[in-house]
């Protein structure tokens, strides 16, 4: 079951892309909340079927990553969530981009799924939002890929499903505020203050989870017993 340091870095990761969430996705946001008395509406469903986007995705590599028992993929998967909190944290701060990498490669993948997505525009009707959401969960987002990436360390359907529910969670103060015009709530959220100390409590905590796989790693190998993942989680 997920711990409250997953559940905190979950929804933190989620907060600290405002800017990123509203430049990629807020301008859909606003448009869903104009020009129809039934918008409010259309647009909770909109981001319902998002955040169910990135629950699900999340519940499948889970799945997928904890099908695999065996002890240096464990080991590795720890090593592995460590980095990407650290890389997530410099991304965040605009110290390190290489995440953006991940953005390129997803664009390609998107394209069927843009194509997809346009059969509900316009919306009209809430379904119509929650399936647009669906789609929109899976654009090409470098925090939404490797946030997945991170989930799916996890090694379980369920913490990983609510490690993305959490990041879902996390997206919607930006999200909201431009669907229903809070620019006040907006201009904080892009503080860039904000996304620094969001980017080294990540960092920390990435940090931290390195150095637990470390110990555990070298005290098995001493021990002679095999990690688990319910030895330690961040």
């Amino acid at each position: 079951m997920i711990d409250a340091a997953q559940a905190a870095s979950a929804f933190l990761l989620g907060l600290s892309g405002a800017g990123h969430c509203l430049g990629m996705c807020g301008g859909i946001a606003a448009a869903l909340n104009l020009g129809n008395d039934r918008s409010p509406a259309i647009t909770l469903a909109y981001h319902a079927g998002r955040i169910a986007s990135y629950t699900t995705l999340g519940a499948l590599l889970g799945l997928a990553a904890g099908s695999i028992d065996i002890t240096a993929w464990t080991v590795g998967l720890r090593y592995f969530a460590g980095l990407l909190l650290i890389g997530m944290g410099l991304y965040i701060a605009n110290w390190w981009r290489g995440m953006a990498a991940l953005e390129r490669v997803g664009a390609k993948l998107w394209q069927p799924v843009q194509r997809l997505s346009s059969r509900w525009l316009p919306v009209k009707q809430w379904p119509q939002g929650f399936a647009l959401g669906l789609c929109w969960g899976l654009m090409p987002c470098g925090l939404i890929y490797s946030s997945l990436a991170w989930a799916a360390t996890a090694q379980s359907a369920t913490t990983s499903a609510l490690m993305m529910l959490l990041f879902g969670l996390g997206t919607l103060p930006a999200m909201l505020t431009t669907s229903f015009g809070a620019d006040r709530l907006q201009k904080l959220l892009r503080q860039r203050g904000l996304k620094i100390v969001i980017a080294l409590l990540l960092i920390g905590s990435g940090g931290w989870t390195l150095y637990i796989t470390a110990s555990h790693s070298g005290h098995n190998a001493h021990s002679g017993h095999s990690p688990t993942m319910h030895q330690h989680h961040q």
